[in-house]
């Protein structure tokens, strides 16, 4: 699957419930060979004004056998936290 900013996807939250998310940015981080998506829910991103923060979650991705397949992995350790969170200042200072 070929990520694209602004695509939406379906992610089971805890409960196994279906959430509708909007991808932000995605991004490789050399330093460990790792490709994650910054997401918000859908809902919220699209109501948001510029001036006003959005939840966002970030995951670490693996594209699965299939080329509609995606594999989502939480952020466990606090040094991989703190380099997507550099990556993501980076990305959103652009904008």
């Amino acid at each position: 699957m070929s990520i694209e900013e602004n695509e939406r996807i379906i992610i089971p939250d805890e409960n196994g419930e279906e959430q509708l998310f909007e991808i932000l940015f995605h991004f490789d981080i050399k330093e460990n060979g790792n490709s994650y998506i910054i997401t918000t829910p859908a809902e919220e991103g699209s109501q948001v004004p510029d001036d006003e923060e959005i939840e966002v979650f970030a995951f670490r991705f693996e594209e699965g056998d299939n080329e509609e397949d995606i594999r989502l992995f939480p952020i466990e350790s606090d040094e991989e936290w703190e380099m997507v969170e550099e990556m993501f200042h980076t990305l959103t200072e652009e904008e």
